[in-house]
C-alpha cells in the first residue's frame, strides 16, 4: 500500500525535466510585450459576410404570398381562418401536410397522419367516411392519442392530402 502511494506521489510531482525559468516559457508568458517575435492577432470582419452565407438560418422563413394557388409545385397554404371543426391538423415545420407512407414488417403498406389536435376520434370517423366512398370498404385504422397520429392500412397519401386541403388544413 505504501509503495502504491509513493508511486502516485512521484507521478503527481512536478516534472524536473524542464526548469521553470526556461526561455521557451518566458517567450510565451511575455507575448504581450512589444519586443515579441510573434505578430499580434488581428480580427478581420470584412470576410465574415462570406461565412454568413454558409450558416443555415435558425428558423424556416414564412412562405411568400402568391397570386394564385396551388403554386407550380402544388403547394397550398392553410385556410385563414381555420375550419370550424372539433379537430385540426397542423402543418409540418416546412409548411407541408403531415401525411406520410410507411412500410412495416416487410410488406405492410401504411399511411400515417400526424399532428392531429383536438377530437382525434371524430377525425377518425370523418376519415373512415371519406375512405369508404373512395375504396368501397372501410380500411383498418389505428389511433394513437399520445403521439397525436392516425395510421391507415394501405397507401392513401394523395387522396388524404387532397381531402385535408379541401377541409382547409
Amino acid at each position: 500500500m505504501a509503495v502504491a502511494w509513493r508511486r502516485l506521489l512521484r507521478l503527481c510531482a512536478p516534472s524536473r525535466r524542464l526548469p521553470s525559468a526556461s526561455p521557451r516559457l518566458q517567450n510565451y508568458s511575455n507575448s504581450t510585450s512589444s519586443d515579441s517575435k510573434y505578430p499580434e492577432i488581428v480580427e478581420s470582419t470584412e470576410e465574415f459576410k462570406f461565412v454568413e452565407r454558409l450558416i443555415p438560418p435558425a428558423t424556416v422563413p414564412v412562405p411568400p404570398k402568391h397570386d394564385c394557388y396551388p403554386t407550380p409545385s402544388g403547394w397550398c397554404p392553410p385556410r385563414d381562418p381555420p375550419p370550424d371543426l372539433p379537430y385540426i391538423v397542423r402543418r409540418s415545420r416546412m409548411y407541408n401536410l403531415p401525411v406520410y407512407t410507411d412500410i412495416t414488417h416487410g410488406n405492410r403498406k401504411m399511411t400515417v397522419i400526424r399532428k392531429i389536435e383536438g377530437d382525434i376520434w371524430m377525425f377518425e370517423k370523418d376519415l373512415k367516411e371519406f375512405l369508404r366512398q373512395i375504396a368501397g370498404k372501410t380500411p383498418l385504422t389505428q389511433v394513437n392519442e399520445v403521439t397525436m397520429s392516425l395510421r391507415v392500412k394501405g397507401y392513401f397519401d394523395k387522396e388524404l392530402k387532397s381531402w385535408l386541403l379541401e377541409k382547409g388544413f
